[in-house]
């Protein structure tokens, strides 16, 4: 398993914190904070594919996310697309609220959800 780390972005004075690295070819977005409309911009371009490559595959990592609004929302159905048709995102450890959140919409169908990211990784 090789790791990379390859950046780190905050979003306001400690509103949202995102770490990419890569694990195994796999772009790995550890998200902590609250995703709403003033930090989405940040996750929005981590979520991106580099250059939008084909074939990307990323997890996002919202194990520290205790909210998202609509804006995380946008931002997870853009990422999805932005993967498409021969890669994917998939969602690591969604809590509570922002799982039900995302099931109401109807996102979970959508976009794979794994308790961990080494799930994800093998899912």
């Amino acid at each position: 398993m090789a790791d990379t780390a390859e950046m780190n972005e905050q979003a306001g004075p400690e509103r949202l914190s995102v770490f990419r690295s890569t694990i195994d070819g796999v772009t790995v977005v550890t998200v902590t904070g609250e995703i709403d409309h003033h930090t989405s911009g940040v996750l929005r371009d981590a979520l991106t594919p580099a250059g939008l490559a084909s074939g990307a595959r990323t997890v996002a990592d919202l194990s520290g996310v205790p909210f998202m609004d609509s804006s995380g929302i946008n931002v997870l159905i853009a990422g999805h697309q932005a993967h498409q048709p021969t890669g994917w995102l998939r969602l690591a450890g969604v809590r509570g609220s922002v799982l039900r959140t995302l099931d109401i919409v109807g996102l979970t169908p959508l976009i794979a959800c794994y308790p961990s990211v080494r799930d994800a990784l093998e899912g």
